[in-house]
């Protein structure tokens, strides 16, 4: 019998000890050991080019020496206090300096919460209770962010469908969901329902699919007509787009976004951001006991995650570096269009430079239902020989980062290739 390697050996103690056995996040046969720079190298020796970057947070690559030397220059002052921090403070200013919608900051560890919590907000604020979210759109894991993200049937409009057991019946009632990137279909919809809608949330580039021409300043103008809480997702945008996010990139100012993975350089913090009076039913003293929206977490703006992102955002500011981003994006997605288009096979690069996947369909990408409607055993097969030479990347997405480097892009390119070849 042939020895087990060491991550089959760990895939086994993990399904001892945890469901399915994996943190619910990736595919649970792979142990990353380290990471450095714009690479991984997992438990049985492999080695990779990273494009999940832990899912986002590592826009600087794994273990940059100035943000490793901020947070071991925090370590020895404190790990986390439950009480404010100067740190957190700079962060919470820059933030607000940054990002258009933001006249105040809440802190927390992931972006799950702070989608919940903006939600919770809107409702705080207009008194409503019904939330709208578009079909597949990805808002973390409360029960009404659980409605309708990945459906496998599809129902009309604007029916909600849970995607998650557990979730109670009464909650569908309080979702609306509609077609992202149809304006026209929201506007009948808030016809009839706008007056009971406390909040829209949105991602502006929903999971990979852009925003239509016109679309988020209809939805802004929308809001605005029947007093709703616009509020976007900006987990993933945020300082990845623009160092103003995606409200930035695309010119539309929401009321409130919630932000994530880059603002923590890596560590667990996430924020929601936005206009004060809003803001303000986080303050007890302002709005009263009535209207007070509660809200605590152990970890909220702990001090190590914040200078991580203090830093990191520094970082972003020098000149060049959103330039050199976008870049590394485009010249990636030339590489995967240039071979896919020479093996002849059908496929849409579909995102943004910073931000994007290869869908093997030969429709334009519009909807959750056109991704749907996509080959996806062919982008499995497709990942699976990008992962067997040296590219790591998520199911459906791709991220690059500014550490790559030209032996990166050498690489990626050949498994690119060797992928394109497999699959046509």
């Amino acid at each position: 019998m042939l020895d087990k390697t060491p991550m089959q050996t760990l895939a086994e103690r993990a399904r001892a000890v945890l469901p399915a056995g994996g943190f619910g996040n990736f595919d649970p046969s792979v142990f990353i050991r380290e990471g450095r720079g714009a690479r991984v190298w997992d438990e049985d020796g492999n080695e990779y080019v990273d494009y999940l970057i832990g899912s986002g947070p590592m826009l600087l690559g794994h273990g940059h020496p100035e943000v490793l030397e901020v947070v071991v220059e925090q370590l020895p002052k404190g790990m986390t206090f439950f009480a404010n921090n100067a740190a957190a403070v700079e962060l919470a200013e820059e933030i607000c300096r940054a990002v258009a919608c933001a006249e105040q900051v809440r802190f927390l560890s992931s972006g799950g919460e702070a989608d919940m919590y903006a939600m919770r907000l809107a409702r705080a604020y207009t008194g409503r209770d019904k939330i709208l979210k578009f079909e597949g759109g990805y808002h973390g894991m409360s029960a009404e962010a659980q409605m309708s993200l990945a459906p496998s049937r599809l129902v009309n409009f604007p029916q909600a469908l849970p995607d998650s057991a557990g979730i109670p019946e009464s909650v569908r009632g309080e979702m609306l969901i509609a077609p992202f990137n149809d304006p026209d279909y929201l506007e009948s919809l808030l016809k009839e329902h706008g007056t009971d809608v406390a909040g829209i949330i949105v991602e502006p580039l929903q999971r990979i699919i852009p925003p239509a021409p016109g679309f988020l300043q209809a939805v802004r103008d929308l809001c605005d007509r029947y007093g709703i809480v616009l509020i976007f997702d900006e987990v993933v945008t945020g300082f990845r787009f623009a160092y103003g996010g995606a409200q930035e990139a695309y010119g539309v100012t929401p009321d409130l976004c919630t932000l994530g993975k880059i603002i923590g350089g890596g560590f667990p913090l996430a924020a929601v951001a936005g206009r004060k009076d809003i803001m303000d039913h986080f303050d007890k003293t302002i709005v009263g006991a009535d209207r007070w929206l509660m809200m605590l977490g152990t970890l909220s703006g702990n001090p190590v995650a914040a200078v991580a992102g203090l830093k990191t955002m520094e970082i972003l500011r020098r000149d060049g570096a959103y330039d050199t981003l976008r870049a590394h994006g485009e010249r990636l997605q030339k590489m995967f269009s240039s071979h896919l288009d020479a093996a002849d096979v059908a496929h849409r690069i579909v995102g943004h430079p910073t931000l994007f996947d290869i869908v093997f369909t030969d429709r334009d990408i519009r909807t959750y239902r056109d991704v749907l409607a996509a080959d996806a055993k062919k982008g499995a097969a497709f990942n699976a020989v990008l992962r067997e030479n040296g590219v790591f990347k998520s199911p459906g997405k791709l991220y690059p980062c500014l550490a790559l480097t030209e032996a990166d892009f050498e690489l990626t390119e050949t498994a690119i290739l060797t992928a394109a070849t497999a699959i046509a």
